[in-house]
């Protein structure tokens, strides 16, 4: 609207009288948009022929894809598997390391606010081959304490069986004051991420806006829904590769006067190799992003086609009309008009429940199967992505497609988001069934054959080992009692059958339970856990993994239906607004929330020669199950009450209105 119009739209409610004033022709939607905004795909004048294939949805779709798996591998995946490393190369504690995480959420709250919002009238490709580049860069910089810090000390190796006194337990005594200068890398680190939060932000506001820009509304759904589905294959991605180089020496080469193997404490893998490779993969999707027109051809006639859905509540008479969003002094008063609108409100805090709880078992799902089910850590890890990440891609392609065939307006899309959180929340009570309880531990959950107390470690029978606390390599015994470590078993000798390693002459460990079996066995106790009796597994990643496709159903709708409520050209900054809530209360929060609740269950804690207390070994398997159900109910609870609450404050525009407007509002879009 240009000229005359309403003095103070403000006040004025949108009429059909209003739409009839905004009314474009045909013709006038034709003529508006300028060659150089939907274009050919190319560099200025160079528009190869060939790379006309991609200058369509689909093309900008797979480069979007790439790029979203990508940046999944590095922020998701290969920082999130190379962190325990970093910790202990660099000499940083979890705290520490916690911050490292938490830099790129930082980057992402403070920027997603103004990169939304003056992204909006921009030109999105050119935003996302920024958002490339500043990737790139940020995974390069995060490699590179590695190239300055010097080849890796790796010290002397440190015996885990029972010592004769005084031998061992004189090495290891309390020496807070030896410092070194490798943590001094933490601000490198923090640098990387924060960079990485910085071409993190364009992708999932602008990014997202541009594919509902340039697809027929029935369509969006389906579009968003397969790009937020590969974006989850970057995680699973960066877990396996990232995995796999950790079986690398961190120098590559394994110093010839050592005898090192993935098996001693010492080792630590290759984490940097993947950071430099996906650095130079990220900076050649800025080719692709650069040529792409500011508008794909035909977005002019395919957003003449839609129809408003914007929350009737007078905000996008009064952004059309005072053309709010062309400058920045319009910032306050456009965010002001988002944070008003409260059918977003809605959906932004049922996003945000949704996320606290998708994060939370993110970060401790792997946690909980090694504890509940007695599996090793990387065998956790493996079954935790595999139900995670196949759940959460099928559920937002399944929910994008719905969407998308059923060609579901506003309202029935959130009536849609309330059905799938219900089942989930009902799937959820897989925690009360689907629980174990805790193995037997020595000095834990049982004596030492009667000897020694409860929670205490030390008993007369390794009394005299010099064992140390802050060693935890547990060992099962052949009693099926399982050890803190082999000296804590009492053990003072080992040897390998078929070159598994095995201990013997262990004073703490008992006879076999099964009296006639005592004489087959040539070992007291092997490494690891002892194995489970608990049957449930099975079980709980099969209801688990239902739980997480009925979650993962609501993302997509819920973007769609942000997109659709608020006003045309505020629907990138809407999503940078609830970007930045998803972080605050969701994200961040997350981890913190399941951490805590999971650190209250513990039963036995790393206390080190200082006496300060590190990790915990071993946890209540029953309470972690309990807090776990409890913290994620509440949250599907509370996304369910504002789901509801978001159906029934919504309000669609007067139908007659509807189709005459969003055809003036597509000619002011293109030509600003």
């Amino acid at each position: 609207m240009k000229g005359g119009g309403i003095e103070n739209p403000v006040f004025e409610p949108s009429s059909p009288d209003l739409g009839r004033q905004r009314q474009a022709s045909p013709t006038e939607v034709d003529a508006s948009v300028p060659a150089a905004e939907e274009g050919p795909c190319g560099w200025g004048r160079c528009t190869p022929k060939a790379l006309q294939l991609c200058n369509n949805p689909e093309g900008y779709l797979a480069a979007y894809s790439l790029l979203a798996i990508f940046q999944g591998i590095v922020v998701n995946g290969l920082i999130n598997i190379s962190i325990s490393t970093i910790e202990k190369r660099y000499e940083l504690n979890s705290s520490l390391t916690g911050l490292i995480s938490a830099s790129y959420d930082i980057a992402f709250c403070i920027l997603s606010l103004f990169v939304s919002y003056f992204g909006e009238r921009g030109h999105k490709p050119r935003w996302l081959a920024f958002s490339a580049f500043m990737l790139g860069l940020g995974s390069l910089i995060f490699s590179l304490p590695h190239f300055s810090s010097g080849k890796y000390q790796y010290g002397a190796k440190l015996e885990d069986t029972c010592q004769v006194p005084g031998a061992s337990s004189a090495n290891f005594t309390c020496n807070a004051s030896t410092k070194s200068s490798l943590h001094n890398y933490l601000y490198v680190f923090i640098l990387g991420q924060l960079l990485l939060g910085v071409g993190g932000t364009p992708l999932y506001t602008l990014g997202t806006a541009f594919i509902d820009d340039s697809v027929p509304k029935h369509k969006s759904s389906l579009y968003i829904g397969i790009g937020y589905a590969m974006s989850l294959l970057g995680p699973a991605i960066g877990y396996v590769l990232g995995g796999q180089l950790l079986n690398i020496y961190i120098d590559i080469q394994i110093p010839e006067s050592t005898k090192m193997d993935q098996d001693d404490p010492r080792w630590l893998g290759a984490w940097w190799i993947a950071f430099v490779a996906c650095c130079f993969a990220i900076w050649l999707l800025i080719i692709p992003f650069s040529c792409f027109p500011k508008h794909l051809p035909g977005t002019a006639k395919i957003q003449a086609e839609k129809i408003s859905e914007t929350h009737n509540d007078g905000s996008e008479v009064l952004v059309e009309s005072k053309n709010i969003g062309k400058s920045f002094k319009d910032f306050p008063m456009a965010l002001l008009i988002l944070l008003k609108n409260p059918v977003l409100m809605s959906l932004i805090i049922a996003s945000s429940s949704e996320a606290l709880v998708a994060t939370g078992f993110a970060t401790f799902l792997p946690k909980f199967i090694e504890n509940q089910f007695g599996k090793t850590s990387s065998f956790s890890a493996t079954l935790g992505g595999l139900v995670l990440i196949p759940a959460a891609a099928l559920g937002q392609i399944i929910s994008g497609i719905l969407v998308s065939k059923c060609k579901l307006d506003c309202k029935s899309i959130i009536k849609f988001m309330i059905g799938t959180c219900s089942v989930a929340l009902l799937l959820n009570t897989v925690f009360l069934f689907a629980k174990c309880g805790n193995e037997p531990f020595a000095g834990v959950s049982e004596t030492y054959n009667g000897t020694g107390m409860l929670y205490n470690l030390t008993a007369p029978c390794n009394a005299n080992c010099g064992c140390l606390r802050s060693m935890y390599y547990p060992v099962c015994g052949r009693d099926e009692v399982q050890y803190f470590s082999p000296c804590f078993a009492g053990c003072s000798s080992h040897l390998f059958n078929n070159m598994k390693k095995m201990y013997q002459n262990c004073s703490c460990i008992g006879r076999p339970k099964r009296e006639n079996d005592s004489e087959d066995f040539i070992f007291e106790a092997v490494p690891g856990k002892c194995p489970t009796r608990c049957k449930f597994l099975p079980l709980f990643l099969t209801f688990f993994f239902f739980t997480v496709v009925f979650t993962f159903m609501a993302v997509t709708p819920t973007t769609v239906a942000i997109l659709r409520c608020v006003p045309d050209k505020q629907r990138s900054f809407a999503l940078g607004v609830q970007s930045v809530f998803l972080r605050l209360l969701g994200t961040v929060p997350g981890p913190i929330l399941f951490g805590v609740a999971i650190d209250n269950s513990c039963t036995l804690w790393d206390i080190d020669e200082c006496n300060t207390k590190g990790a915990c070994w071993v946890y209540d398997n029953e309470k972690m199950a309990y807090l776990l159900m409890g913290i994620s109910a509440a949250c599907k609870i509370i996304t369910i009450i504002f789901v509801v609450m978001a159906v029934y404050l919504y309000k669609p525009p007067p139908a007659s209105a509807a189709q005459s407007q969003k055809d003036s509002e597509m000619i002011s879009s293109i030509r600003t």
